[in-house]
């Protein structure tokens, strides 16, 4: 497999540039804060392929549905991230003449991520016109201020003689999205300033058909340089700085931009956000760059203080867990709760870059482990504050009830497919397991009986409406569905969509009966509504197969052609970008946990030879084209002792965009399913587990491993475990004496040791 990037423990670095590689790279060398982020394209012109994208937390626009044909329930628009005016773009000269690398001869050319620090550094030598110039460049968007955008050129002369060295620095509104249905320019300028120094651009979202919110946005940008400004032409969608100066030979000159960026999700209105824009300019204006850059770096520090995932032994699983961590955070760390987890993050358009049900299957547990909960409380609130949303959805499908969407920014459903929209209704499954899964995590139920209840409330309605009774079998079924399985669509009793059904009814009903009498009236749950959750709980019908010991995926499943995954040739793999629809629809291929990820949500309540009936059956038969895929099995695996399987499996998870398993990194990350190769390691080679309000872990160290180690929050405690191949340790690092189970073993952790 070819790497373009080199394997180091915190650092991605490339000393090639590959102008075939180059979206791979961009992709790969991605930043954010939570509030904004952006690919890794250059600040400067590059006029071979690249995906220029610089999006900002919450801010979409509901581009007009395009499909060849209309169906009753369609969403009206699919919500999409946009790409953000390039309020970074910086244009290079030598002499008057336009810098670009995709022409220019360059040499000594370096891309390196620092993942410890959060600051892209590139570097590289220019030879143009006789003259040798090397460029030295750091970027960064602060954790530490989160409107700050910074990146910074130090100008060396490597020439015998004088070379004039020009930067024509700009916000440029003039963008596109490529992932657009109508190749529509989403940005409109109000108004702009300019001086010789500085600039500023106030832009909004141009009107849309759909009464969804318009976002206004501000920027103004910042020069601090020995060079001399000169006066740039006016133009009506850009404001352009451009500065210029002479450098002897052997000299040293630098260069800094740094842009102040602001959204009306902040500012009541313009007026606010003017004032904002230039509270914090003077705020930022006032510091110097070592300390802006320190402060970003000093809380990057922090956040792996807590975070970090040490490994021993193999420089490619540490490298990989790190870039995966680094990602997640630069995507969310919880401060903001009107955000989420996109799937792409700020690293590309792909799937709109709204909210999937991966964020409460996959993202719940591990801000559980490594944030405070009021972190993966705002998770909950944000579904919670977009009920009646998902109560519409399920209206628009002429059912009862709350049907959460697939794809969302408000609530409302904005995906565009229809075996996903109308029938990958599992989704609904998930929201009520966060619930669950937080509360059984935190020992705390004050959510779930005062909002949870509401949320689980609507799920069970839809779930109580969308079920049909089987006469002939006396039992309730759930036709026409597109389980996890999107490799299978309109099938009937998928045994997941069925058996989370079932799961969410019981524990509304169990849930129920937690909350005062004043929730319970104010649900308006009749003692009819209760006998008929409590009717579809004992009569759900799941497919099953007594010879083979397994849960059948689908009534059908079992009819077709059930030849291994090993038996596709190579050349044909994946099969999504090889393959026609229609033969993987047919096909017995599945693309990620199906019914393993029910055994996956539940894993104590199946026995072993439950869990390893299934698992022989359907991992062969998996190819794991979903990003969320190898989790989920290498968690499965480790439960099973199977050791190499949970290492093929963790080293898929983790360097799945690193080592671009699934040919489509050029699209962007896959940040959501990058929690799955810290669960990995810790729900699968630590086996941790919550059973009974009891934390336990039953760890081993795969072979080719010297240790690993990892911190966990729980409960108000901060917790180190450390494991090697003599054995393993849980440390108390901070909170009150808490009684553990290590390997079967009660083990109690009286008092805090040094971290």
């Amino acid at each position: 497999m070819k790497r373009i990037f080199e394997v180091d423990p915190w650092h991605v670095i490339s000393h090639e540039l590959v102008p075939t590689d180059k979206r791979l790279q961009e992709s790969m060398t991605s930043i954010g804060n939570g509030y904004m982020g952006m690919r890794g394209m250059f600040e400067e012109h590059y006029s071979n392929d690249t995906l220029k994208g610089i999006y900002l937390g919450g801010v979409w626009y509901p581009d007009k549905t395009r499909v060849g044909w209309w169906k009753n329930g369609y969403p009206a628009y699919f919500g999409k991230v946009i790409n953000a005016v390039n309020f970074i773009k910086i244009n290079l000269t030598i002499d008057g003449d336009q810098v670009d690398l995709a022409k220019d001869e360059i040499s000594d050319f370096t891309l390196d991520l620092d993942m410890h620090t959060g600051i892209l550094h590139r570097s590289f030598i220019v030879n143009k016109n006789g003259k040798r110039i090397q460029f030295d460049i750091d970027r960064f968007v602060s954790v530490a201020q989160k409107e700050l955008f910074d990146v910074h050129y130090n100008v060396h002369n490597l020439s015998e003689e004088p070379v004039q060295i020009g930067f024509i620095s700009q916000i440029d509104a003039d963008v596109f999205n490529e992932d657009a249905n109508y190749d529509e320019q989403f940005w409109q300028v109000l108004d702009k300033s300019h001086a010789v120094t500085g600039g500023s651009m106030i832009a909004e979202t141009k009107p849309n058909d759909f009464g969804t919110p318009r976002f206004t946005l501000g920027m103004q940008m910042l020069h601090k340089t020995e060079l001399q400004g000169a006066n740039a032409p006016e133009t009506e969608k850009a404001v352009t700085n451009i500065f210029r100066g002479t450098l002897a030979p052997d000299e040293t000159t630098t260069f800094e931009k740094r842009v102040i960026v602001v959204t009306s999700r902040d500012y009541e209105d313009v007026p606010a956000l003017r004032n904002g824009l230039a509270q914090i300019s003077e705020q930022v204006t006032a510091q110097s760059y070592a300390d802006l850059r320190q402060a970003h770096a000093d809380l990057w520090a922090k956040r792996w203080e807590l975070a970090d995932v040490a490994i021993g032994g193999d420089d490619a699983a540490q490298q990989g867990i790190r870039f995966n961590l680094f990602q997640l955070f630069s995507t969310y760390y919880g401060e903001d709760s009107r955000l989420n987890l996109g799937p792409k993050g700020f690293t590309g358009e792909k799937y709109g870059g709204a909210t999937y049900w991966d964020t409460e299957a996959f993202g719940v547990p591990f801000y559980l482990s490594l944030a405070k909960p009021k972190v993966t409380e705002n998770l909950l609130e944000y579904r919670y504050n977009q009920l009646d949303g998902a109560y519409h959805n399920a209206q628009m499908q002429g059912l009862d009830g709350a049907l959460f969407p697939m794809v969302t920014f408000n609530g409302i459903e904005c995906h565009n497919e229809w075996e996903i929209t109308f029938e990958e209704i599992h989704r609904n499954g998930s929201m009520a397991y966060a619930i669950f899964n937080y509360t059984r995590y935190t020992g705390d139920d004050t959510y779930l009986k005062t909002k949870g209840i509401d949320v689980l409330t609507g799920i069970s309605r839809f779930w109580a409406d969308r079920v049909h009774f089987s006469e002939r079998k006396q039992q309730y079924m759930i036709h026409g569905v597109t389980g996890p399985n999107e490799y299978e669509n309109n099938v009937n009793n998928n045994w997941y969509t069925n058996f989370m059904a079932r799961w969410t009814l019981e524990y509304t009903l169990a849930s129920l009966k937690l909350v005062d009498a004043d929730k319970r009236e104010a649900l308006g749950i009749s003692a009819a509504e209760l006998a008929k959750w409590q009717d579809i709980v004992d009569r759900m019908y799941f497919p099953h197969d007594d010879d083979l010991g397994i849960f059948v995926q689908n009534d059908t499943y079992l009819d077709k052609d059930l030849k291994p995954v090993s038996s596709i040739p190579v050349d044909q793999r994946p099969i999504n970008q090889n393959w026609s629809w229609d033969k993987i629809l047919r096909s017995p291929y599945i693309k990620q946990a199906d019914v393993l990820q029910g055994i996956y949500y539940f894993m104590d309540d199946f026995t072993h030879d439950q869990k390893k009936a299934n698992f022989d059956f359907y991992e062969p038969l998996t190819v794991h084209e979903s990003s969320l895929s190898p989790a989920v099995h290498a968690i499965l695996a480790a439960d099973l002792h199977y050791e190499d399987k949970a290492v093929e499996m963790y080293a898929r998870t983790a360097r799945l965009d690193l080592d671009n398993y699934n040919n489509d990194t050029v699209d962007g990350l896959h940040i959501t399913s990058m929690t799955g190769s810290w669960l990995a390691i810790v729900q699968g080679f630590a086996g941790m587990r919550v059973r009974d309000d009891t934390l336990s872990f039953a760890p081993f160290v795969p072979k080719q491993w010297e240790h690993y180690q990892f911190h966990v929050n729980f409960r108000g405690r901060l917790l180190k475990v450390t494991v090697d191949q003599q054995g393993s340790t849980v440390d108390l690092i901070s909170g009150k004496p808490l009684t553990i189970e290590l390997n079967g073993q009660p083990v109690a952790l009286t008092s805090p040791v040094t971290a």
